[in-house]
């Protein structure tokens, strides 16, 4: 059990922990992120220029390519818990710090010798968890070392941050909240190396949301308090009564005297009669202790003794020991001899007047403990012992167990008591204050399935903090079955003075916290009237089963000065005037509002401060702007007509988020809860038409819209839809957008290749030079596109306008193709297609999803973009109904074949499953029967290329008339269906040519009538199907197959076992393998397709050494979780896409699809024939040339050692001086210049 402690009298706190080695080590320079660093992911090395255009297609508003290892497309958190953010250089944000609750504000500490400190955090957190450490216990507020990502617990508050001003001057971190540290209640400072320092005016009676620095060096603190002070003690102090009857009592050498053995005697009697039963006595003579040990921790004020006369025995002096930190207590007290105040420590005397029916004593220290001791040392007559024993509080709590309340012995007239129903059992306290109730809830979650109702002992009317304490998550393990609860209270006696407003919290802290859900007035108990708080499950929630826990609820009094309303300006260094605040323009303003007002938000520019929030005068409501110099006030139009939640400035734009539509004037209407005020034209103007719900936060960031990056902002709240303006329609939303200023617009209107954002974002530090820090929860993508992308050197978009599903389970009929691809999964863009055929340029796309054509007209789930029609978006209308779902695809001459769950009506003729339509006429066909029977619809459609015969597999037994199981197929010669031989029957999941003569199918299948098996092959040239060789080694039926080899000898198969794993096998040509990796439950497999790699990988038996395999779907990664697409090498999986979607969902993708299907040729070593004819020829003919030039040199060289010289050249030389030889001469001649044989 954990316990609490604190000092109750203090002038100025020492600083709970000494830190200057910290801000030694964390003293850095950079800028705040400039640090942190991504790992690279190992490239994918994918060679894809052999297969021209190359699509992703899937149920997706956001893609990215897997380039860093701390990518994932995890859904943003909707448990309350937040990150501190940072973004990789592909523009993802990646958690650098994870929470258990929220961020709510940040800001870089530099201290006064220019060292940065780092960066400062608060928020609700009870930890904080750097990725692959183990959670760190941190309430409220820590500093984090951007330099080296370590993080630093502030200890020494208890509750939450909600504002904090990183001051330089001052050298201090201004601290602001509802929280209570130190001795300061909601303020508090950290000042330098000496750590956490009480301001001089101790806090406030009320939470501090919002802490600027005006341009006169003062520091402007806003919020919901109405006075200086912190909590204070109840006008009758130590009034609980501490409940000593359900504690386990024990004692040491109690007398054998029956009747006075038991330690128990004493518990509950305060009339301070002796005798049997009513007193407890030691052995005589003997020292001996009483003991008192409990199930929950206490602070206690004052303890009451009474003292035993009982045969002249009783107690003389005593000690009391705090358990379990065997700490003796100090005491003060009124010798009731003298009259005297006195103090005691280890021997606090007990007097034996019989008149003095008992005694007090009052701690000096208030520290919190859950068992003490009593130890008698000396005694009156023949041995100790007590006649009674009280212990009181001051602190008001109610407990969920309710024997830990005010116990009914002490006759209280309104003790405070706890009652609930629902499946509640008690769980031990572990590391917590106290044990605690647990009620595990199954779905559906309503507010019925269980509650609590706390009614405190309030014995004075006041105004009072009140406190839902949460016990922490790891301790019990249920963090993933906690949920959200609703809280609701009546807290005066007249239900229409009630200020409580409904409260929704999450329990998924991971260590012990408290949210404070009221601060008001309440009424005091009496005979007609009791505050009480219910708390029970928020209704609706996705849990399938719900942990919901109860601890306790505290009531705190505050204390106040009063003479102030939400606005307290604060001079450093000098002394506080509680009695007159009057001499600051800031103070007064507050004071000028109405009673119950809070400022929510300052933001401070120049020599102006704006204050927003709920508040109202004769002159301002909402917002106001005060000039700290000459203490003059501008209106901004009256104000607006709603509260104001946030503000973020930037330069001269001051960004406002509430809940408002117009100014006060009416001069600018359409604001729509968030507005921009022009600073230095002092205008307003709307975002857009603005958002249909409230918003609570406007933060800023930066993106790269165009080649720089820039600053926009983002909305948070309660609305579900950016509204539409200009030629922008309406956008749906879940409480997110983001507001791009330099284009005008919202992200998600912009026809641009940008990121995609989605979540929630609570603070930021911006550096338009480095790295910026953001603290939240987002999902993000680098690129924001719908359904389909393209792939090249990077990602990049088609120019087309996808939206969302129209329905949510859009294909109910498409089962069997995929116990891996379940109807609630078939939506967005499911199958694609590049047609080139005939020399068209198009790009044809399926799936369920609606898009706008070219001329504003709607489609439905089947997409043409023609790229020879400057990019025109035709496409399905009408015809097909919107319930369909398209997920094959296939070309044959001039005619589409589309196939799927798809029902309609074309030309008037009914049309299941495939459809028909004319590319080159741009109309429908006359339609082939449909398809029925079975769930009547179409997986995979695969063309013979030699006929163009069309075969199409799925789930159907006949083709109009004809009796078709599974297979058939549509001769375009013949206009007609026919059977695909005559044995075999069930549902073909995939289908695919291995040669023009062969077909393999996947499925569910039973061939000739008899054999099962999950594999089967069609021989065309024989009309004869059989199971495919070794089919029964697979596991389960094949859903996805594709070719292993070029000349189709080898396959990959994928499906799903009979234990429901994801198997993964290729068939090598002669036996199966298993890929030797596992899948992880969750997986879904929608495409197999090996690739070409331009970088090799280590050989392996199951993959070459320059292939991987892909898989497209939703891959269930271990020691990673889900991608989208992720390659296989043989030996380990690596995502490679990420995939995001709107409404928090998961993307996928379902479809990999390439102009051209050379997928076996690498272009490393590929080049055209003709090329490489040129090349060889080009060789060749420089060789001989080489050849023929070194004779000639080498002839030359030869006849010049021979004393050649050069023939006469010249017309004389040629002819003048020649005579006629015979030939007989000559050759005779010939025969003289030869040596004959030597005589001998």
């Amino acid at each position: 059990m954990r316990l609490s402690f604190r000092r109750r009298h203090a002038a100025r706190r020492r600083p709970l922990s000494p830190i200057s080695l910290i801000f030694t080590l964390f003293s850095i320079s950079a800028s705040p992120a400039s640090a942190i660093t991504f790992t690279p992911a190992p490239a994918a090395n994918l060679d894809l220029s052999q297969l021209g255009r190359v699509a992703l297609a899937g149920d997706f508003s956001g893609i990215s390519l897997y380039q860093f290892e701390e990518q994932n497309e995890l859904p943003f958190n909707a448990n309350g818990s937040e990150s501190l953010l940072a973004r990789m250089p592909n523009g993802a944000f990646a958690s650098v710090v994870s929470t258990d609750a929220t961020i709510q504000t940040m800001c870089t500490f530099t201290m006064s010798d220019g060292t940065t400190a780092g960066v400062i955090i608060g928020g609700n957190f009870t930890s904080l968890r750097t990725p692959g450490a183990d959670a760190m216990e941190t309430s409220a507020m820590a500093l984090f070392n951007p330099e080296t990502s370590q993080i630093t617990p502030l200890a020494g508050l208890l509750g939450e941050v909600s504002a904090l001003l990183c001051d330089q001057d001052t050298n201090s971190v201004y601290v602001g909240g509802n929280f209570v540290g130190a001795n300061s209640t909601n303020a508090i400072a950290w000042v330098g190396t000496e750590g956490w320092t009480n301001l001089p005016f101790a806090g406030f009676n009320g939470p501090v949301t919002s802490i600027t620095k005006a341009s006169n060096g003062h520091i402007i603190f806003g919020g919901s308090f109405t006075g200086l002070g912190n909590a204070s003690t109840p006008s009758t102090p130590d009034g609980q009564v501490i409940n000593l009857s359900t504690a386990e009592i024990t004692s040491g050498l109690s007398t054998s005297t029956q009747g006075f053995s038991e330690p128990k005697n004493i518990v509950c009697k305060t009339s301070g009669a002796d005798g049997t039963g009513n007193t407890w006595l030691l052995q005589d003579g003997t020292p001996g202790f009483w003991q008192a040990t409990f199930d929950f921790g206490f602070k206690p004020t004052k303890l009451r003794l009474y003292n035993t006369h009982q045969d002249g025995r009783g107690t003389k002096t005593w000690r009391f020991t705090a358990l379990p930190i065997n700490g003796i207590m100090n005491f003060t007290y009124v010798d009731p001899a003298t009259g005297q105040n006195a103090s005691c420590t280890s021997e606090c005397p007990l007097s034996d007047d019989p008149s003095v029916k008992f005694q007090d004593f009052h701690f000096v220290n208030i520290i919190g403990m859950n068992a003490f001791r009593i130890d008698i040392s000396a005694f009156y007559g023949s041995g100790g012992g007590l006649n009674g024993i009280e212990l009181f509080g001051d602190d008001i709590f109610t407990y969920a167990v309710d024997t830990f309340n005010e116990p009914t012995c002490a006759g209280l007239p309104f003790a405070s008591t706890a009652t609930k129903t629902g499946p509640w059992t008690v769980s031990p306290s572990h590391s917590s204050t106290s044990q605690y109730l647990t009620a595990e809830l199954s779905s559906p979650i309503t507010n019925s399935s269980a509650s609590i109702v706390f009614t405190p002992d309030i014995r004075e009317s006041g105004h009072y903090s009140v406190n839902l304490y949460t016990p922490g998550c790891l301790q019990d393990d249920t963090c993933t079955t906690r949920g959200q609860v609703l809280i609701t209270a009546q807290m005066t006696a007249d239900p229409t003075k009630n200020e409580f407003t409904e409260k929704t919290l999450f329990q998924t802290n991971n260590f012990d916290k408290y949210d404070q859900i009221y601060f008001g007035r309440i009424d005091a108990s009496s005979g007609s009237f009791r505050p009480q708080v219910t708390m029970t499950p928020l209704a609706g929630q996705s849990l399938s089963t719900m942990t919901f826990v109860a601890q306790r609820v505290g009531f705190t009094l505050i204390n106040s000065t009063g003479g102030l309303n939400g606005l307290y300006e604060y001079v450093p260094g000098k002394p506080i005037n509680t009695s007159d605040f009057t001499s600051s323009a800031f103070n007064r303003l507050g004071a000028s509002f109405t009673t119950g007002s809070a400022v929510k938000a300052l933001a401070t520019s120049g020599d102006i401060t704006y204050v927003a929030g709920n508040f109202s005068s004769k002159t301002v409501k909402n917002i106001v702007a005060m000039n700290a110099n000459d203490a003059s006030t501008q209106s901004l139009d009256g104000g607006l007509n709603g509260e104001v939640e946030s503000l973020f400035l930037n330069g001269t734009n001051l960004f406002v988020g509430g809940s408002f539509n117009s100014t006060l004037d009416n001069k600018i209407q359409g604001l729509n809860n968030v507005a921009v005020f022009d600073t230095s034209k002092n205008t307003w103007s709307p975002l857009g038409a603005g958002v249909n719900g409230k918003v609570f936060k406007v933060v800023g960031l930066t993106m790269n819209i165009s080649s720089t990056p820039e600053y926009v902002v983002s909305v948070n709240g309660e609305f579900d839809r950016l509204e539409a303006f200009g030629n922008n329609p309406a956008v749906p939303a879940t409480g997110f957008g983001v507001w791009v200023p330099s284009q005008g617009n919202w992200l998600r209107n912009l026809k641009l290749p940008v990121e995609s954002i989605n979540g929630i974002l609570s603070s930021s530090i911006l550096n338009s030079t480095g790295e910026s820090l953001y603290a939240g929860s987002l999902s993000s993508s680098t690129l924001g596109v719908t359904g389909i992308a393209t792939v090249a050197e990077s990602l990049g978009s088609l120019p087309v306008n996808i939206q969302s599903s129209v329905s949510s389970s859009p294909s109910v009929g498409l089962t069997k193709r995929d116990d891996s691809l379940t109807a609630s999964t078939l939506s967005g863009v499911t199958t694609g297609m590049f047609d080139t055929t005939n020399g068209r340029n198009l790009t044809i796309l399926g799936g369920h999803f609606t898009a706008t054509a070219t001329n504003g007209s709607t489609i439905n789930n089947l997409l043409i973009l023609d790229g020879s029609d400057q990019d025109k978006v035709t496409g399905f209308g009408s015809e097909i109904s919107l319930d369909s779902t398209f997920v094959a695809l296939a070309v044959e001459k001039d005619t589409l074949f589309a196939g799927g769950n798809v029902t309609g009506t074309v030309n008037g003729a009914r049309i299941n499953a495939l459809v028909t339509y004319d590319l080159a006429a741009k109309s429908f066909k006359p339609q082939p029967p449909p398809l029925t029977g079975r769930d009547g619809t179409v997986s995979s459609i695969a063309v013979r290329k030699s006929t163009g015969d069309v075969f199409v597999g799925g789930s159907f037994t006949s083709a109009g008339s004809l009796g078709c199981p599974g297979v058939c197929f549509f001769s375009t010669s013949s206009s007609q269906w026919n059977q695909a031989g005559q044995n075999i029957a069930g549902t073909v999941n995939s289908l695919m040519w291995t040669t023009d003569t062969l077909l393999v199918a996947g499925g569910n299948l039973t061939v000739n009538g008899t054999v099962s098996t999950f594999l089967a092959q069609f021989d065309a040239s024989k009309q004869t199907w059989d199971s495919y060789p070794g089919s029964s080694q697979l596991p389960g039926p094949v859903n996805v197959l594709t070719a292993g080899t070029s000349d189709g000898s080898q396959i990959w198969v994928t499906g799903t076992s009979s234990s429901g794993s994801i198997y993964l096998m290729k068939y090598d040509g002669s036996s199966w393998q298993t890929a030797g990796q596992t899948l992880e439950n969750g997986t879904t497999v929608r495409g197999l397709q090996i690739f070409s790699l331009s970088s090799s990988h280590d050989s392996t038996p199951i993959i070459d050494s320059n292939e991987v395999l892909m898989l497209t779907g939703s891959i269930v990664l271990p020691y990673f979780g889900s991608a989208s697409a992720a390659i296989f090498n043989g030996t380990r999986f690596q995502p490679y896409a990420l995939t995001t979607n709107t409404g928090n969902a998961a993307g996928r993708i379902a479809h990999m699809f390439t102009e051209k299907d050379d997928f076996f040729s690498s272009g490393r070593s590929q080049l055209p024939l003709v090329f490489i004819v040129l090349i060889g020829l080009g060789i060749s003919l420089a060789l001989m040339l080489l050849i023929v030039v070194a004779g000639l040199f080498l002839d030359r060289l030869r006849k010049k050692r021979e004393g050649y010289v050069p023939a006469p050249t010249s017309m004389y030389d040629r002819g003048s001086g020649i005579h006629r030889i015979p030939p007989h001469e000559l050759l005779e001649g010939l025969g003289k210049g030869r040596g004959g044989a030597p005589h001998v």
